[in-house]
């Protein structure tokens, strides 16, 4: 998937061979080490070939091999959520500056540690949408309130089974903008052919959206996602209040994400398992009391960090210049 999306951009891409090695099981294990030693090679051709000033690690196994390969090479750790990883701890040890989404981040580092508070970077195509151009954009209708339900990238099938389950009571009320991911796209567009004609007009689906994410979060009233690191910047950005389900098997990590935009009263918590029953509930709640909804989109847009993209890529610049100097 990162390889579609790099592309996309018209960045270069070379992927790594990587395995993870937490939490798997004896069967597995021989090869994911073996993967990783491979990694490492691999890196290191990459390594000579480019001849890097510095680097960037955004954390996952995957930058694990690569961190071994430039050991020598000053680099820059970026940490997305709120509380760093197994691998982003490792890559930690060597990382001669350390930005974070939050300085809620600090006490998971050393305090010798080089640590600077940058926010989350957004890219430049989210920036730029008013909500009437979005609602343009995404043909909706102005004066209807917008629920927006992201499934990620792949999909998250709770929630959009959820979202199918109570699909007309929500209709009835709002418009719906939802983007499935690719995983059950089949599903949500077969089921949408099911909805009453007359209400088949506030229903606008989407399997992923590359450019024009941006119309998505400028146009809704409140998101209903899971809980992962783009939360943290892109929601705040947008000053947009979110109902937060965070993924049950990477449930530690977006429940810290979760509860750091709960305690700003930003966001509101609704576990995976309380779905079925709680997911109607929770939206009409927010979205029939407005004045809730405008304090949360003032809490989130207090947490925006629109320079963080800026201020990481002066961080790398410097690193840059640095091994420049030394080396000449």
């Amino acid at each position: 998937m990162e390889k579609e999306l790099i592309r996309r951009l018209g960045i270069p891409f070379q992927g790594i061979p990587a395995a993870g090695i937490h939490g798997v099981g004896l069967i597995r294990l021989p090869g994911n080490i073996v993967q990783l030693i491979k990694g490492v090679f691999r890196s290191r051709q990459i390594v000579e070939e480019f001849r890097p000033d510095c680097v960037l690690f955004t954390g996952g196994y995957v930058a694990v091999p690569m961190a071994i390969a430039t050991r020598s090479y000053p680099s820059l750790l970026f940490v997305p959520d709120v509380e760093p990883g197994l691998a982003l701890k490792f890559l930690a040890r060597n990382a001669k500056v350390i930005a974070l989404t939050t300085k809620d981040s600090e006490p998971y580092f050393s305090q010798r540690a080089n640590l600077k508070v940058t926010g989350y970077p957004i890219r430049n195509d989210l920036r730029g949408w008013t909500r009437e151009k979005a609602l343009k954009t995404l043909r909706l209708i102005s004066d209807d309130p917008v629920v927006l339900i992201l499934g990620g990238s792949k999909g998250a099938r709770s929630i959009n089974r959820a979202v199918i389950s109570v699909l007309e009571e929500l209709l009835g009320q709002w418009q719906v903008l939802h983007v499935s991911g690719q995983l059950d796209w089949n599903e949500v567009e077969n089921n949408s052919k099911k909805i009453p004609p007359k209400l088949r007009s506030r229903y606008h689906i989407y399997p992923y959206l590359h450019e024009e994410m941006g119309a998505a979060l400028a146009s809704a009233n409140l998101v209903v996602s899971r809980a992962g690191a783009s939360t943290l910047g892109e929601y705040p950005y947008f000053g947009l209040p979110a109902v937060l389900v965070p993924y049950p098997y990477a449930w530690h990590y977006q429940k810290v994400n979760a509860d750091y935009l709960v305690k700003h009263h930003a966001a509101v918590l609704l576990l995976d398992e309380e779905l079925a029953t709680g997911l109607l509930p929770v939206i009409s709640r927010l979205m029939k009391d407005p004045k809730t909804l405008a304090s949360m989109q003032t809490s989130m847009r207090k947490l925006a960090t629109p320079r963080a993209a800026d201020d990481i890529g002066d961080l790398v610049l410097g690193l840059g210049n640095i091994s420049r100097g030394t080396r000449a």
